[in-house]
């Protein structure tokens, strides 16, 4: 990232056609830019309507003007936005026009990130704005919004309090050994300790939830061919997306379709029949097949409920990976003449239905659902990112530590400054540049 003393400025309207385009520009000292740009000063906190003009004083467009003074602004510096007609050509000469004001063309991120290093949002709210722009799901953006208004963010700082609680009692016991500090009970320091790992731990399954809203399940679709795997694309996604003919290999590519389950992003992948072939083209398909399976979340293997299982379906499971959830779906029960149902035998789940009727999707969608550990959660969710997972993995295993090291209260102590540390990262206390760099490096220009 650049310096931030400067003025950075940026179309923050997505590419294309629109009612309106905006123009954001951030730095300090702004109104002299506004008075050449538009040859009047601009008033704090006001819409006011205003000719944008050139350097030669020709008119570029006729819009809105807002200023927002520092520090009461998005940025915490000042802050001109210039609302112009959404043309991809007005909105370019704008933004020459302020570049020729003296200001450079802002780093993706860069509005965002200088609103986290003038304490205006901290680093849980600066993501959590990425997170609402990018929402795939009703449920993710509300979710994001929560974060955004600080949710997270403050049942953080409550843990973090509490392990500042439990580090002033311990280290004041090392600290002043003979002065008359209040006695510590190294039984009520446990008990305290577990209550904190409690919450550490409501706070984990909490974001573990939100990072699957946040991230969806990658669900792959495999077996033979001419098994039913477009036809349950198709059945899943609602609409005809796969072409569904009685001719095996007729997928030849990965399929791609996105649905919704409460609120959870569903990566559905339609893949190529398994099988050996000589035909080129099939052969790289069924390659790609294999690939997207190691990548996966869940399998979703369908076999033939007309054929049974055959041996040629039992090598396929051989050689899916470990650790990937598989489910078995007997598709074809209408012309098995079979009821659908749910089945587990061994540890194993098979799920009898028919993509052609959709008799026994409920049953699947409500395997989804127990798969991704989803448990109808909803309102309570936090929409965490791996390295906030990782941050609260971190301080609860510290603090557990730190309970097995009460009888040897340095080791006890410094157990409980790294699980505060980790903490803290959450929020951006202490984030090392770099990370703050690849963080904010994500967003979108103008944001």
């Amino acid at each position: 990232m650049a310096a931030r003393d400067d003025t950075i400025a940026a179309i923050a309207t997505p590419p294309g056609r629109g009612g309106i385009g905006v123009v954001r520009v951030s730095g300090g000292a702004l109104e002299s830019l506004a008075l050449a740009l538009t040859g009047k000063q601009p008033a704090a906190r006001h819409a006011s309507l205003a000719s944008f003009r050139a350097a030669d004083g020709s008119v570029l467009d006729r819009g809105l003007l807002l200023y927002f003074p520092s520090p009461h602004s998005f940025t915490g510096e000042d802050v001109l936005e210039l609302q112009g007609h959404g043309g991809p050509v007005v909105m370019q000469l704008l933004l020459a026009r302020c570049l020729e004001l003296g200001a450079r063309i802002a780093e993706p991120g860069e509005f965002s990130r200088r609103a986290f290093l003038n304490d205006k949002l901290d680093l849980v709210q600066a993501e959590a704005v990425a997170d609402l722009i990018g929402a795939e799901t009703a449920a993710a953006a509300r979710s994001a919004m929560r974060s955004l208004s600080g949710e997270f963010s403050t049942q953080v700082h409550r843990l973090v309090d509490s392990l500042i609680d439990l580090r002033l009692r311990v280290e004041a016991e090392l600290d002043f050994p003979e002065e008359e500090v209040d006695p510590i009970h190294r039984a009520d320091v446990a008990v305290k300790l577990t209550g904190l790992r409690r919450d550490l731990a409501g706070l984990l399954e909490r974001a573990r939830a939100g990072s699957l809203l946040r991230n969806g399940l990658q669900m792959v679709l495999a077996g033979l061919p001419n098994v039913g795997k477009s036809s349950l694309l198709n059945r899943l996604a609602g609409e005809e997306r796969a072409i569904v003919t009685e001719i095996a290999g007729t997928t030849r590519d990965v399929l791609r379709e996105v649905i919704q389950l409460e609120g959870i992003p569903m990566h559905v992948i339609d893949t190529a029949g398994l099988r050996a072939t000589d035909d080129p083209v099939e052969s790289i398909g069924v390659a790609r097949a294999w690939r997207e399976i190691e990548r996966a979340d869940v399998v979703l293997q369908l076999i033939d409920a007309t054929q049974g299982e055959t041996a040629a379906d039992r090598e396929i499971a051989a050689g899916l990976p470990g650790g990937v959830e598989r489910i078995v779906i007997e598709n074809k029960c209408d012309l098995a003449r079979l009821e659908a149902g749910r089945l587990e035998e061994g540890g194993q789940v098979r799920i009898r239905l028919s993509a052609k009727t959709g008799a026994g999707m409920v049953l699947l969608h409500d395997e989804l659902l127990r798969v991704a550990g989803w448990h109808g959660r909803g309102e309570d969710v936090v929409l965490a990112r791996e390295r906030h997972i990782e941050a609260l993995r971190l301080a609860s295993e510290k603090s557990a530590l730190a309970v097995r090291q009460i009888g040897q209260l340095e080791l006890c102590a410094e157990e409980l400054r790294l699980a505060q540390e980790a903490l803290a990262r959450i929020t951006g206390e202490f984030t090392p540049d770099d990370l703050l760099g690849e963080i904010f490096s994500r967003f979108c220009i103008g944001k």
